[in-house]
Parts: structure tokens; C-alpha cells; sequence
């Protein structure tokens, strides 16, 4: 499939980061189960490739040890010659948590937690020997190896929907990925609630507000989880808005919902971008050869 995105123009190829399998626990979540790990998943993609980038959206930092993985995606970086994006989040599905054992702490730690994985990172691929002394990792003596491709490091992306995790993204990270409050743990309506035109309008202000002077330089993000070339998209907004308790326009307006012909996706695609400063769409694999139209006519712009 990476093959295909890349000879379709597509520009970076991103993979889910989630560990437990098929079973009980994920289905309570709400979320797919997870499947192919990332960091090999990645690699091979990239050597399938010749251009196009590789990345996760996002990895679990209460899955992964920040040395361990920092050395891993400094690996990817060099042996795809530079392709990597390095996307981080503070973990929220509680149900996949509780299923690895792993306790699912306040919000205001995990982020804070997030905060020192992005330094101690950044640290491990600026070369030289690093010393990291913080609340949650302790780290001395020695350099990050191999060096990335990418300098000072690969583009970190960071991804939430409220406004402490937001603020620090806008603050560190070089792409910013507009998502659900997942406060409740759970996938499910609340969430995609959390995620309509108001709502987003807000989580831009709080990455403004995180980034001050550096928000020009902010990439934005966002994944389009409902997605559909169709000549009838009212009629899949209404089913998708009875769904979770909003309205049709709402739907048509939903920034991680599109629907519609390629002329009226485009057009709103570059609506979006002015109001929300949205640059970086993510799209579902199986939309890829659909929404191939929509990717040759706005490239570039």
C-alpha cells in the first residue's frame, strides 16, 4: 500500500501505534486493536519506497522507553536517508493501559511525562554525550547513537485535543496534529463531540498560545477519520450525525469529516486551511485511490 500512496502522490505514509491485539480488552475501547509494530513496520515501508515519509500517529510514550526509542527512530532517519516523521502522544485509550498492566495515571502526568520524553529526545539525536535529571527519567553518561539524517532531529509531531497537551505542542513540536479530547478514555461520541468546528476553532488558539512567536513555523495536522468521494455526501452526514448526536451541517462542517465531490473537497480543503491553518490532512488507507484526485490538484498549493 505505501507503494501504491507514493506512485498516487501522497506524501508521508502514517501508522497507528497500538500494542494490545484483537480480544476483550480493545473491544471495550471502542479503538481497532493494534497490529504490526511500528518501528519495523516503518523501516520496511521505507525501503519500499524511494520518497515518500514514514511516520506514526502517534506513539504511546507510556509504551515506549525514550532512550530505547529515540535510538530506534534515529535508525529509521538514517537508513531511509532522512524520511522520518517522529510522532509522540501521552497515551489515552485507559482500556489498552489496563489490558498491558500499565497504570493509567492523571492527565496532567502523563503530559508532563510527554514534555520530558520530547527534551530527553531531542537531546539523544543532537549528538554529544547526554545528562537528563527529571521527575519521571534519569538518564547519564553516554551519547544517543546513531546520529538521525534529519538535524537537529527528525520533525516531531505531537497530537491531543485539550489544551495543556495542545499548549505543549505548539511550545516543542514542529507538527502539531489536531485530534479528540480523549478525556474519557474511550473512542466513542464524546469524543467525536470534542472534535467539531467550535471546538477546533478553540484547540488552535491554545496551540497559538503554546508556540507565541514560533507559530508560523507550526505545521498543522489533522486525520480525517470519516471520509467519502460521494456525490451524495447529505445523506452520509445525516446517518453519521445520528450517529453521535450532531446535526448534518454540523457533520459537513466537522474538521475530521469530508464528504463530497473532488471540486467541493478541494474547496473546502482550502477553507479549512485558511480558518484552521490546517496544511498536513490525513486521510484513511482505504480513501487512498479516491481522494488520488483531490492530492494531484492541490499540490503544491
Amino acid at each position: 500500500m505505501a507503494c501504491r500512496a507514493e506512485d498516487l502522490g501522497y506524501r508521508t505514509f502514517l501508522m497507528s501505534d497500538h500494542v494490545a491485539g484483537p480480544g476483550v480488552a480493545m473491544e471495550r475501547t471502542g479503538h481497532p486493536p493494534g497490529g504490526l509494530a511500528v518501528a519495523p513496520a516503518l523501516m520496511a515501508l521505507a525501503e519500499a519506497t524511494t520518497q515518500l515519509r514514514v511516520g506514526s500517529r502517534v506513539s504511546c510514550i507510556d509504551y515506549h522507553h525514550p532512550v530505547v526509542l529515540a535510538k530506534e527512530m534515529a535508525t529509521i532517519d538514517l537508513l531511509s536517508e532522512g524520511r522520518l516523521e517522529v510522532g509522540l502522544g501521552a497515551g489515552w485509550l485507559a482500556g489498552e493501559y489496563e489490558a498491558l498492566g500499565i497504570p493509567f495515571e492523571a492527565a496532567s502526568e502523563r503530559i508532563e511525562r510527554l514534555d520530558e520524553v520530547v527534551t530527553l529526545m531531542k537531546d539523544l539525536f543532537g549528538g554529544g554525550q547526554v545528562t537528563f535529571h527529571g521527575k519521571h527519567f534519569n538518564v547519564e553518561g553516554f551519547e544517543g547513537a546513531p546520529r538521525p539524517v534529519q538535524l537537529p532531529h527528525p520533525p516531531i509531531a505531537i497530537g491531543g485535543g485539550a489544551r495543556r497537551v495542545l499548549q505543549l505542542a505548539g511550545r516543542v513540536a514542529d507538527i502539531v496534529s489536531f485530534n479528540y479530547d480523549n478525556r474519557s478514555g474511550l473512542l466513542g461520541t464524546q469524543g467525536v463531540q470534542s472534535g467539531d468546528a467550535n471546538h477546533t476553532t478553540q484547540k488552535l488558539q491554545w496551540i497559538r498560545e503554546g508556540a507565541g512567536d514560533r507559530f508560523d513555523e507550526v505545521e498543522i495536522e489533522i486525520g480525517i477519520y470519516f471520509a467519502d468521494v460521494t456525490r451524495e455526501p447529505l445523506a452520509l452526514a445525516e446517518r453519521l450525525g445520528a450517529t453521535f448526536g450532531l446535526t448534518t451541517s454540523e457533520i459537513m462542517s466537522h474538521p475530521h469529516a469530508l464528504f463530497g465531490s473532488v471540486d467541493y473537497l478541494c474547496d473546502e480543503l482550502e477553507r479549512r486551511r485558511e480558518v484552521y491553518n490546517i496544511s498536513y490532512v490525513s486521510i484513511p488507507e482505504d480513501q487512498a485511490v479516491a481522494f488520488a484526485p483531490v492530492v494531484h490538484r492541490l499540490a503544491g498549493k
